[in-house]
């Protein structure tokens, strides 16, 4: 089993982290850096992709795990037009973490599933990260452990008040 309560607190701070940077004035990025809708996207793509790992391992299928689809400009526009903009980005990720903390945690997968190995490709800032098997547990676990605060921390960095952003770090 697979305890998803690390998993459903990330998703939580980052959906909090969305929802007050949503409310703030002028939520601007640095230079070359995503908006709140992009990073948003880009989490929901993540998500999405996700459970796709997640589902492809309980059907038995042969299954990858890659993030370059989410990194993809063109993607991650369609993926905020497709949402309508910033709060269906924020529901869109609510129904993705409770799908796929159904899916990965209680009796839905086995241990011997947890422990599949996928085919992770993942990238950032067009550095190769990872090109190695990960076991679905890793996976379920970097998402909640690195991916999810990682953005939450993002969101927050473009607060007006760069010192509310500093003090969440």
């Amino acid at each position: 089993m697979l305890d998803t309560v690390p998993l459903e607190d990330a998703y939580r701070a980052l959906l909090d982290a969305a929802a007050t940077v949503a409310k703030a004035d002028d939520p601007a990025p640095p230079d070359g850096e995503w908006n709140a809708d992009q990073i948003l996207a880009h989490v929901s793509l993540i998500s999405a992709t996700t459970i796709a790992t997640v589902a492809g391992i309980a059907a038995g299928a042969n299954t990858t795990y890659d993030n370059r689809i989410a990194l993809d400009a063109w993607t991650i526009e369609q993926t905020i037009a497709h949402a309508g903009g910033n709060a269906g980005l924020r529901d869109r990720i609510g129904g993705q973490a409770a799908a796929l903390c159904a899916l990965a945690g209680g009796a839905a997968l086995s241990d011997a599933e947890l422990s599949t190995p996928a085919l992770a490709r993942l990238l950032s800032n067009d550095t190769l990260l990872v090109d190695q098997p990960m076991s679905l547990r890793e996976i379920v676990t970097g998402l909640a452990e690195a991916e999810l605060p990682g953005h939450t921390k993002q969101l927050l960095a473009l607060l007006p008040d760069r010192a509310v952003a500093a003090a969440a770090r």
